[in-house]
């Protein structure tokens, strides 16, 4: 399934280039601007399967580094700094990976 079914293409597009520079990413600001927030959980579950790529259950930290290029081919790879701050900020249970309900709570934040 692609983000596009899910979320806006502009929003997409809007949230991606504000967070183009290295070490920028913001997962509150990003989740806000493509519009997950108000998402209802089946759409937040879907986003999650689209970002989960070895259908784990699971989002892992080396499918967190490419997490903007779930959103868009052109999106770039999080820095090691951007990748562990967001597993940090959404490692509820500290298992090293990020669930579903992780997941959610972390967009609503």
């Amino acid at each position: 399934m692609a983000m596009s079914s899910i979320l806006k293409a502009d929003d997409i597009k809007k949230a991606l280039d504000a967070f183009a520079a290295a070490d920028s990413f913001d997962h509150k600001k990003f989740f806000e601007m493509v519009g997950l927030k108000t998402k209802s959980f089946s759409d937040v579950k879907k986003v999650f399967a689209v970002l989960d790529a070895d259908n784990s259950g699971f989002i892992e930290e080396e499918e967190l580094k490419f997490v903007l290029k779930g959103f868009a081919s052109y999106g770039r790879d999080l820095t090691d700094k951007e990748t562990k701050a967001f597993l940090k900020a959404a490692d509820k249970d500290g298992d090293g990976k990020i669930g579903i309900d992780e997941f959610a709570a972390l967009v609503k934040e």
